[in-house]
């Protein structure tokens, strides 16, 4: 790594100037990061609050057919609250909520905060055991399903431990004709009518440390996990992305197109949005062919993204309306350095607020001063210790503590536990356990154990390098190994599985890639496989490329031994041994010879 990429002290200083009328924001910004005491009424249902009492008639929440004042809309809230009371929802319950993006679901999350409930966010693709899995983990005895999802939802409703009460909303404008449910649900906004408009006085008594939401996340074990992210971590986005990141006003427009199952989209977007009484625009999926069509129409100032999206943009052939857009900054992970000059410049964003966090982990990175190629600063306690990539775990010094490596050289990212910084972990207390590093520096220290490769690169800004262990990210997703090698072990005639994640030029991420050994005589059925696939796992887990094994290798503790198959990846001058690939489009898997080999280098297809 070059000097030039370094942040010092001189190029940090020579920045702050243009950050000056920010200032009074980033200040305020630093008061909500840094409160300690989490027994303060602060929450979700207060942002909303505070936002419809200083901007009643500015817009709120906007979609294709609709636009909501911040009075109106918490008003919805406020009603859709009262009824969920009466229905026995009271603080701590958990309500799972599986709606697509649609201001439905801000209004019933936005209800559900002010009551202190547990919104569990269910990711929408999920189907069949993992989606049964995701609700039962979370022990939810309240529905609120989008009429879209009613569906899947129906096939895994036997298989929950109470399912008695269900509401259903409405697909479109749910205001407009709250019509009869089906049978065995109740209408949500059928049950808000008539409902009081004020403020409920529970938002008052939700806390710091109190959890807003469940945000499941895929781990190592296989099933998705539920990690719980408390008011207090959407307080600290909301002071950390929205006043001091973004500082955003009443005048922009946050166009997010990210799902709200998402923590970019619910913590990081939302809490932007709120913070300075911006608007919301939501689009139901996101697509790159209108992206610059509702930027226009919208105005959009502002968008949440992820590195894939951004790549995703810079493939389509320019149009006429992304020339002088409205745009001027945007939020999010995962933009690659090898892009980040050509997107800004191409589309004219003045900044980039990438930043690092996770749902469950108790520190984030922001990119304040708005450097190039960061993920940018944490006012956290954090540091980049040595790690053992073969034998996967963090190296330990002849006294027993770990040792931090030089400004500039990959190193594991870890953050102190504190009560300034507390981590609220996940619903299972053994996996949030196994996340924590203890006697780091000291007796008696705990640290957070993020799992992934940073640098440090001055003045306490970092730059992302890599993630460990058996997740890999691809589609903006984290797929489970594990997850991936059931569902493959389920298929006839494979004997053993191994899933990793390996890298397609021009891409973000890597994408799933599986080494099979078959049993004695049987033969590999490509379209059924790829099919089987398709039943079984969601669009970004399945595997694009395959290889036979005649032996699988494993460790003592009989694990996997990936290193040398992340190395061959899918060549096949690498590879002795038959290779396929799932090109884009494919029903089935194709042999994979070097001249497809060469043609996925160049770039001639489009994963």
């Amino acid at each position: 790594m070059s000097q030039a990429e370094l942040i010092s002290p001189l190029r940090f200083i020579a920045r702050l100037p243009s950050n000056l009328p920010r200032l009074p924001r980033m200040l305020l910004g630093l008061y909500y990061t840094g409160i300690r005491n989490r027994e303060k009424a602060l929450s979700l249902g207060w942002a909303l609050e505070r936002a419809a009492r200083l901007y009643p008639q500015r817009p709120a929440v906007i979609d294709e057919q609709r636009r909501l004042g911040y009075a109106e809309f918490n008003a919805w809230s406020n009603r859709l609250a009262h009824a969920l009371k009466a229905e026995g929802v009271s603080h701590g319950s958990v309500v799972a909520v599986m709606l697509e993006n649609r201001i439905e679901v801000l209004a019933a999350l936005g209800a559900l905060a002010k009551l202190g409930a547990i919104a569990a966010l269910v990711n929408t693709t999920q189907r069949g055991k993992v989606l049964s899995h995701s609700l039962n983990l979370v022990k939810a005895r309240h529905f609120v399903v989008g009429e879209e999802l009613c569906e899947a939802f129906e096939e895994v409703r036997c298989e929950l431990e109470d399912a008695r009460h269900c509401y259903w909303v409405a697909d479109g404008d749910s205001l407009a004709d709250p019509a009869e449910a089906p049978p065995g649900w109740r209408n949500l906004m059928r049950l808000a009518l008539g409902q009081p408009e004020s403020n409920p006085v529970e938002t008052g008594r939700v806390r710091l440390k109190d959890a807003c939401f469940y945000i499941y996340t895929s781990g190592t074990t296989g099933l998705p996990k539920a990690s719980i992210l408390s008011h207090g971590k959407w307080i600290k986005a909301y002071g950390g992305f929205g006043h001091s990141g973004l500082s955003l006003t009443e005048r922009d427009v946050f166009y997010l197109t990210l799902p709200c199952y998402h923590n970019n989209a619910v913590t990081v977007s939302w809490a932007s949005v709120l913070a300075g009484g911006a608007a919301i625009a939501l689009r139901r999926k996101f697509s790159a062919s209108n992206f610059w069509k509702d930027v226009a129409h919208y105005q959009a100032t502002c968008f949440g993204y992820i590195g894939e999206l951004c790549r995703y943009l810079l493939n389509q052939t320019p149009c006429p309306e992304e020339q002088g857009n409205s745009l001027t900054c945007m939020i999010g992970n995962g933009l690659r350095p090898s892009i980040w000059t050509e997107f800004k410049e191409r589309f004219g964003i003045e900044r980039v607020m990438e930043f690092y966090a996770s749902s469950e982990g108790n520190i984030g990175f922001t990119n304040v001063f708005n450097f190039d190629n960061t993920v940018g600063f944490s006012p956290a306690t954090f540091a980049m210790v040595r790690y053992d990539l073969e034998n996967d775990c963090p190296l330990r010094d002849h006294r027993g503590f770990l040792e931090e490596v030089a400004t500039g050289e990959p190193g594991l990212l870890i953050s102190e536990i504190s009560p300034k910084w507390p981590f609220d972990g996940y619903t299972d207390p053994a996996k949030s356990e196994a996340v924590i590093l203890r006697d780091v520096f000291k007796k008696g220290d705990a640290w957070f154990n993020t799992g992934d490769l940073m640098r440090s690169i001055g003045c306490k800004h970092a730059q992302f390098v890599d993630r460990l262990g058996d997740t890999f990210r691809w589609k903006g997703e984290n797929v489970s190994t594990t997850e991936v090698e059931n569902a493959l072990g389920a298929f006839p005639g494979v004997e053993d599985a191994v899933v990793y994640g390996v890298e397609i030029p021009g891409t973000n991420g890597r994408c799933g890639m599986a080494a099979l050994r078959l049993a004695n005589g049987a033969q590999l059925d490509r379209e059924a496989l790829a099919a089987h696939l398709d039943r079984e796992l969601p669009a970004y887990a399945a595997p694009l490329f395959v290889r036979l094994l005649e032996e699988v290798e494993t460790t003592g503790t009989f694990k996997y031994k990936k290193t040398d198959l992340k190395k061959q990846a899918y060549d096949p001058e690498a590879v002795r041994a038959p290779l396929f690939a799932r090109l884009p489009g494919d029903q089935g898997f194709r042999p994979l010879d070097g001249e497809i080999y060469q043609a996925i280098q160049r770039g001639e297809y489009r994963f």
